[in-house]
């Protein structure tokens, strides 16, 4: 129970909120909330006892309605306000000034909790960077290192270096040189002897 109620205080105001008209104990919490803007609300533990209290000592009397107790002002309650009408006036004071350091208080939190949200979603942030940044890169593969070639595969690369290098020193030789017909023809002939004596081998 919020302090500006101690000391019967709640008392009071229950009659003052009785004395617009009857009332079930649920409107009289919906109102106390209302009255401080909804940052302060009593529970039913705090209220039905209160009001059994004030019907024990014939302030307020009830009826049943729709299941509910209906509670309302006699005519002993309007005589109590109007005795503790200064009370009641301090306590009105009382409840705007706890209203307002309320309101305060629930707005340094509100801004306390928007800094520190703003404050984490800052750091999940700079983590997200930092983790980007130190992103593990898997190491690359070590190279295939091909086997060494066997003897049929260094015969047959030297063969194709051989085969490319007479192909390219014959073609140049013929180009470098001015021949006749005749030598031209004799070379013909002797490539396709040598043509013809790779063929007898490979058979």
């Amino acid at each position: 129970m919020t302090a500006v109620f101690s000391h019967g205080r709640l008392r009071l105001y229950l009659l003052k909120l009785l004395d617009d008209g009857p009332k079930h104990g649920y409107e009289l919490i919906r109102l106390l909330e209302e009255r401080f803007l909804g940052l302060y609300a009593p529970s039913a533990g705090t209220i039905y006892p209160r009001l059994q209290r004030l019907e024990a000592d014939g302030l307020v009397s009830h009826t049943a309605a729709g299941g509910r107790k209906v509670y309302e002002i006699t005519a002993a309650g309007r005589a109590e306000l109007s005795q503790r009408a200064g009370e009641l006036a301090a306590l009105e004071s009382d409840i705007a000034a706890s209203v307002a350091d309320l309101s305060t208080l629930a707005g340094e939190i509100r801004s306390e909790v928007r800094g520190s949200v703003r404050d984490l979603k800052r750091e999940l942030r700079e983590a997200t960077r930092q983790t980007r940044r130190n992103r593990w890169i898997p190491p690359a593969p070590a190279p295939v290192t091909a086997p060494p070639p066997g003897p049929e595969q260094a015969a047959q690369a030297e063969f194709d270096q051989r085969l490319a290098a007479f192909a390219g020193e014959v073609s140049a030789l013929v180009r470098s040189r001015r021949l006749s017909e005749s030598q031209l023809r004799t070379a013909i002939r002797l490539l396709d002897g040598a043509l013809d004596g790779l063929r007898r081998l490979l058979r």
